[in-house]
């Protein structure tokens, strides 16, 4: 192996942002025309989206358009992924309007800079690569608890409900709709089925069209035209400024800080696992590669500044990364380019927006939860039953009826669970070459084994197969108790064993010292060089057992060493 293929990223590799890549790999006219392009689709799509996101959490629709103005901006300009589109994300509906019915929108943005903060902290501890050993379960868990969550929030807007105050839990939700189940209006009920229906018809036959946006427009045209009695940006929100609010921080409370440290975790999280998931998503889609923890230190800032500004968590969006893929973008300068095409729209277009009826707003959001619920994976992993079953519906069950935290962090404790028992269970320790495994049909073929590894009264050979870690331990360990008389020499074959852990390296030491007390050689062969280092990081060095590359040399050894204190007592006598 050359020293490049060995050598580490320095800092300056891992953070600099895909757009510096991109610019100085030559980027010239032609890019920015695809850019332009790309920038302009994405927008048209994130327009009416982050207006409907932002409604939802419980906030008016110019936060959601603040926030992929400024939050899309950088992180298109800082991050590691040359696609990512940045901006309010559905995902995080549930978790603000928690934040915001129990902290109002002060707490929120404190909570959302804590979280950006915790998020530059883990892009530069380097630990973003960890984010990928969250469980699909987990993922496919949580993402359909919040598309459920989702469409109950939108029942209110899609029905034309009058309801004072909606709760945010899922059941007392639920009761409060039902209870105002006789205030449905049948042009707020038609507008809704109008604008799924357009987005579903378009999508299928007409892919390329923007069919969000045109079934706002539509609906905004009809609402005006035939004077609707309906429920509109206007009348809800007095409509949308025409510029972006001057910079302003929230008051630095330590103990409010203190209260709001687990809502800026959960922000950190979550935003995190969909920002990530995105780059791999537009990774996929364009054979590049992103890099995460960069990507993570972007997040970061944007998730600081877009609040100052007015703004609610930002984190990569899926959907829109995906079309500005498609729309062939060539870097990040596409992203950056959707939010000022945003900027531009809400200073000319910001009038327009008051016709907006709440009902084509809801609509999207019920296509977005409808697409993000993962139905075919979710039939498919409770329909295998097993462990991977229990995990996806503990996070579902818990994120629908208590939190999201809650969801993932159980979430994740049962899918670790269930790896180490899975890891446990694949352990193998077996005395000699040959192995006793499931009974087999009997066959023409003989197996073949290494006569001279195979153990005898006086060399015995155990040969430990798979993980060797503190879940696979008190298997190992009942297997060598069970021994009975310790022969004059003992061998481990590690040559199957990928890595050891700490807890398993001291049982086997014990194990060893017992063998040692017994005046027994022990052998340790073919272990490799990670498993060989923690072994004597354990205490097992080589004053204790003897490290060999083969089994045979184990064995010749131990009978050089045998015939020789055989000559000294024979010399003796």
């Amino acid at each position: 192996m050359n020293d490049q293929a060995i050598r580490k990223p320095t800092f300056r590799e891992l953070y600099t942002p895909k757009l510096a890549t991109v610019l100085g790999e030559g980027y010239g006219l032609r890019g920015f025309q695809a850019d332009a392009i790309a920038g302009l689709t994405v927008a048209i799509v994130a327009l009416p989206l982050s207006m409907a996101i932002a409604i939802a959490c419980g906030l008016s629709p110019d936060r959601g358009l603040y926030t992929a103005i400024v939050g899309g901006f950088l992180v298109s300009a800082l991050g590691g992924s040359r696609f990512q589109i940045g901006g309010p994300a559905g995902a995080f509906i549930v978790l603000i309007f928690s934040i915001v019915e129990r902290q109002g929108y002060e707490g929120l943005v404190l909570a959302t800079m804590m979280a950006g903060a915790i998020m530059m902290i883990v892009g530069f501890m380097r630990w973003g690569a960890y984010i990928k050993y969250i469980p699909y379960p987990v993922t496919v868990g949580f993402t359909a608890a919040i598309a459920v969550i989702i469409f109950a929030s939108q029942l209110k807007e899609l029905l034309g409900l009058d309801l004072a105050r909606e709760p945010a839990a899922l059941v007392p939700k639920l009761f409060a709709l039902a209870g105002a189940i006789g205030t449905i209006q049948a042009p707020t009920v038609a507008l809704s089925v109008l604008a799924i229906a357009v987005i579903l018809v378009l999508r299928r036959l007409r892919p390329n069209w923007p069919a969000i946006l045109i079934a706002v427009a539509l609906c905004s045209a009809l609402t005006g035209l035939l004077h609707l009695d309906v429920a509109t940006i206007g009348s809800r929100f007095g409509g949308v400024p025409r510029a972006l609010p001057s910079p302003a921080l929230p008051p630095f409370d330590l103990a409010r800080m203190w209260t709001l440290l687990p809502d800026a975790f959960s922000i950190a999280l979550l935003g995190s696992i969909e920002s990530l998931l995105s780059a791999v998503v537009a990774d996929g889609m364009s054979g590049r590669r992103h890099r995460s923890n960069c990507e993570l230190v972007a997040q970061g800032v944007a998730n600081i500044v877009a609040p100052i500004f007015g703004g609610m968590p930002v984190t990569g969006t899926i959907a829109r990364t995906a079309t500005n893929v498609r729309a062939g973008a060539k870097g990040p300068v596409s992203g950056m380019l959707h939010a000022l095409y945003v900027l531009l729209f809400m200073l000319v277009a910001a009038p327009l927006a008051a016709y907006i009826p709440l009902a084509s707003l809801g609509a999207i959001l019920t296509v977005v939860a409808w697409s993000m619920a993962e139905r075919e994976e979710f039939i498919a992993l409770v329909r295998g039953f097993g462990g991977d079953a229990l995990v996806l519906l503990a996070t579902f069950l818990l994120t629908i009826f208590e939190s999201l935290t809650l969801g993932i962090a159980v979430g994740v404790t049962l899918g670790a669970f269930l790896f180490l028992h899975r890891m446990a269970g694949a352990i193998e320790i077996r005395e000699g070459a040959p192995s006793t495994g499931d009974d087999q049909a009997d066959s023409s073929e003989r197996a073949t084994y290494d006569s001279d590894a195979a153990s005898s009264a006086d060399f015995m050979v155990y040969k430990i197969s798979g993980a060797f870690f503190f879940g696979a331990t008190a298997a190992v360990n009942a297997a060598l108790d069970g021994i009975g008389k310790y022969p004059r020499d003992f061998a481990f074959d590690f040559a199957d064993v990928p890595l050891i852990d700490t807890t398993a390296a001291k049982a086997l030491r014990a194990f060893v010292l017992k063998l040692r007390r017994a005046n027994t050689s022990v052998f340790i062969a073919q272990a490799r060089p990670g498993v060989r280092r923690a072994l004597m990081t354990a205490g097992l060095r080589e004053t204790e057992v003897a490290y060999v590359d083969t089994l045979s040399e184990a064995r010749e050894r131990a009978q050089a060493s045998h015939a020789t204190t055989e000559l000294v007592l024979g010399v003796a006598r």
